[in-house]
C-alpha cells in the first residue's frame, strides 16, 4: 500500500532439549515452533515545503521542528530528509474546441520547468491527446527532455485527460525515488467526460504521496468563449475552427473550415449550445485540477496571460525544489480503516522563522499498481 510500510521481523528460533534423567520418563518434545513472529510498522509519507518569511528555501529542517496533525490528533515525525525528486511532467496536446492552448506554447512551459528544476531530480513526459503516451522515461538528461519536446509532440483532435491522469498515476507508483511529483500542463477538459472516472482517479491519486501541481489554461480558455459568445450573439465574424486543426484538413476544405463566419443567436443555435457546453467544461474542469491540487499538497495556478503561465513553471520548479520527505507512524494504524476512507494531514511548524507549506488528503485504499 502506498504511504505504507510493513516491515517484517522474524522471532529468533530456540530449540532447547530437556533430556530425562529417570529412566522410565520419556523426554519432552524440543521447542522447535519456528513460526515469524511479524511485528508490522505503518508510516505514512508526505512532501513538505520549507521557506523563511522572505520566502527562501530553509535547510536543515528537522524532526522537532515540525508537527502533524490527524484529522485533528497531534503526531511527531519520525524522519525528515531532502532528496532528489522524480517529476512526470503531463502535457495536454489535444483538444478540439481549444483557442489559446497550443503545442508550441505548451512545449514552451514545459521547457521552462525542466530548465528551472535542479539537476539532480529525474524527468518524464507524459503527452495526452486522442490517447495518452510516455513521451520520455526517466533520465536526469535536461537535453533528453529538450529533444523530446522538439520532435514527438503530437497533436490530436481529442483530449484523454482521465486516461492520462490514471497512466501518470501508475507510472509514479512505480518510480523508485520517494519523493514525487506530477505537474500538469493543461485545461483539465475531457472528450469523454466522466464524474465517476475522474473521482476514481482522483482516489487513485489520493493513495500515493504524489504531489500534484497544476498550471492551468482554463482562465484564458473561458475568455475566448465569453468573447466568442459577445460575437455569436452580435453576428459578428467568428473563426470556425483552431488552426492547428484546420492544418490536417485537405485544401480547398481548409479555407472554407477557417474563413469567419457571421452567425446569429437566431440562426446558430448549435454552435451557441457548443460555446455554452465548452463554457461549462472549461468551468467543471478548473474546479477539479484545483482540488486535485489541493488535496495532493500541491501549487494550483491560473495564468491570465501567456507570460505568466511561464512564470509560474519557474514558480512551480522552486517549490518541487523546496521540498522535505517527511513520514510518522499514525496513532490509528491504517488497518483499522475501512477501503475508500480519508483522513486530513497538516503540518506546521514549531520552529519560529519557519514556514511550512503540506496539507493533503490521504485515502485508504490499495497500493496503485501498473
Amino acid at each position: 500500500m502506498m504511504f505504507m510500510f510493513r516491515s517484517l521481523l522474524s522471532a529468533a528460533v530456540v530449540t532447547t532439549a530437556f533430556f530425562a534423567t529417570a529412566a522410565a520418563q520419556d523426554p519432552p518434545p524440543p521447542f522447535d515452533d519456528d513460526t515469524p513472529v511479524k511485528v508490522v510498522t505503518e508510516e505514512i509519507k508526505l512532501n513538505v515545503s520549507a521557506y523563511d518569511r522572505f520566502g527562501d528555501f530553509v535547510d536543515g529542517v528537522s524532526e522537532e521542528d515540525l508537527v502533524i496533525l490527524e484529522d485533528g490528533r497531534l503526531h511527531q515525525p519520525t524522519s525528515v530528509r531532502r532528496m532528489p525528486a522524480n517529476v512526470l511532467i503531463m502535457l495536454d496536446t489535444g483538444g478540439e474546441l481549444r483557442q489559446v492552448k497550443n503545442i508550441s506554447r505548451t512545449r514552451d512551459i514545459a521547457k521552462e520547468l525542466v530548465r528551472k528544476l535542479s539537476p539532480l531530480n529525474s524527468i518524464a513526459v507524459l503527452e495526452y491527446s486522442d490517447k495518452a503516451r510516455i513521451l520520455t522515461d526517466w533520465t536526469t538528461s535536461k537535453f533528453k527532455v529538450f529533444q523530446d519536446l522538439d520532435k514527438k509532440l503530437i497533436f490530436g483532435r481529442r483530449s484523454m485527460f482521465s486516461d492520462a491522469l490514471n497512466l501518470a498515476a501508475r507510472f509514479l507508483s512505480n518510480s523508485e525515488r520517494e519523493n514525487r511529483h506530477l505537474v500538469i500542463i493543461s485545461d483539465g477538459t475531457d472528450s469523454f467526460w466522466s464524474d465517476e472516472r475522474r473521482e476514481s482517479e482522483m482516489n487513485m491519486l489520493l493513495r500515493t504521496n504524489i504531489n500534484v501541481h497544476v498550471i492551468s489554461y482554463t482562465a484564458l480558455e473561458k475568455e475566448v468563449v465569453e468573447e466568442r459568445t459577445s460575437l455569436v450573439q452580435k453576428g459578428s465574424g467568428v473563426r470556425a475552427m483552431p488552426e492547428e486543426i484546420a492544418q490536417t484538413l485537405p485544401n480547398g476544405v481548409r479555407d472554407t473550415a477557417t474563413a469567419p463566419k457571421s452567425v446569429s443567436v437566431n440562426t446558430d443555435v448549435e454552435m451557441i449550445k457548443s460555446i455554452r457546453d465548452r463554457e461549462r467544461a472549461l468551468e467543471k474542469a478548473e474546479e477539479y485540477l484545483l482540488k486535485l491540487s489541493t488535496d495532493t499538497s500541491g501549487l494550483f495556478t491560473l495564468p491570465d496571460s501567456t507570460d505568466e503561465m511561464t512564470d509560474k513553471a519557474a514558480l512551480i520548479a522552486g517549490v518541487i525544489d523546496s521540498n522535505y520527505v517527511v513520514t510518522y507512524i499514525p496513532k490509528r494504524p491504517l488497518e483499522e480503516s475501512k477501503p475508500g476512507e480519508s483522513r486530513v494531514i497538516e503540518v506546521s511548524s514549531k520552529k519560529p522563522g519557519l514556514r511550512v507549506l503540506a496539507k493533503r488528503k490521504l485515502v485508504v485504499g490499495e497500493e496503485v499498481q501498473e
